[in-house]
């Protein structure tokens, strides 16, 4: 559901795209937080698809009222029921109510009629992380230190509260209007005390003791970040490292 499918051009002088990270998740005096108000669909005005997924598309709204912009997930119920998404969402849901953290999506809102489920989120106009390193190839140093700071905080976060993020790539990881990264797509996120053995996430980024089923814990995270900071500086060559290749070989044994 993260990859854009559209760009647009939005007036950069508008204050709901000028992320600050000092103030995340604050309002002026005398300004409701978007947090705390009630919305409809008939408040948002649709103002381009931005983004298309197996079971639904999400859509850049402006609210008529503040007249800031937010991304509107739209997901049709039949399709989450027959691909066996309903946990999923449920998770996605359940964790974005408890988390508030600069580098991690807000979600705003939540509802569902006859035919869609809708949750409306931040829109975060920079893209995705992956799409800016496949233009650059590979990131420098400084750069890719830059990310992978930056997420550290975000997982080190979640861990804190005990959720397993499980699915960490660069595609899920978006960018705002200041550069700074904003972690999405909660589907897979869990709270976990202990260990769980269920198989998600991406074959790419799947730690050993995942591809095994032998249990696994938070510690799952820090493998994809491990990945996802070497894809950063290392681009395509990542793919001939040696413990690729094994992983590759241990990935087809568990199938």
């Amino acid at each position: 559901m993260a990859s854009s499918k559209a760009k647009v051009a939005v007036n950069s002088e508008s204050n709901s795209l000028k992320e600050s990270k000092s103030n995340a998740g604050s309002s002026s005096a005398g300004e409701a937080s978007p947090n705390s108000r009630v919305y409809c669909l008939e408040d948002l005005e649709t103002i381009a698809t931005v983004g298309t997924g197996t079971f639904g598309r999400v859509f850049l709204v402006k609210d008529k009222k503040s007249r800031a912009f937010f991304a509107l997930k739209q997901m049709k119920i039949p399709d989450v029921i027959r691909l066996k998404q309903e946990q999923h969402v449920h998770n996605e849901k359940e964790v974005l109510s408890e988390v508030n953290h600069p580098f991690l999506i807000r979600l705003f809102w939540t509802h569902h009629d006859e035919r869609f489920l809708y949750m409306l989120m931040d829109y975060v106009p920079g893209g995705e992380l992956f799409s800016y390193l496949r233009s650059r190839g590979r990131f420098s140093n400084l750069t890719g230190l830059f990310y992978t700071s930056e997420i550290v905080c975000a997982i080190e976060y979640l861990h804190a509260k005990e959720i397993v993020y499980r699915d960490l790539k660069p595609e899920n990881i978006l960018l705002d209007s200041e550069g700074h990264i904003r972690l999405t797509d909660f589907g897979f996120a869990k709270k976990l005390s202990d260990r769980t053995w269920t198989l998600c996430g991406t074959p790419e980024y799947l730690a050993p003791e995942v591809i095994q089923s032998k249990g696994h814990g938070r510690a799952v995270d820090w493998w994809a970040l491990g990945i996802s900071s070497l894809k950063c500086w290392l681009g395509k060559w990542l793919a001939l490292l040696p413990f690729q290749t094994q992983r590759g070989a241990l990935l087809h044994q568990s199938n």
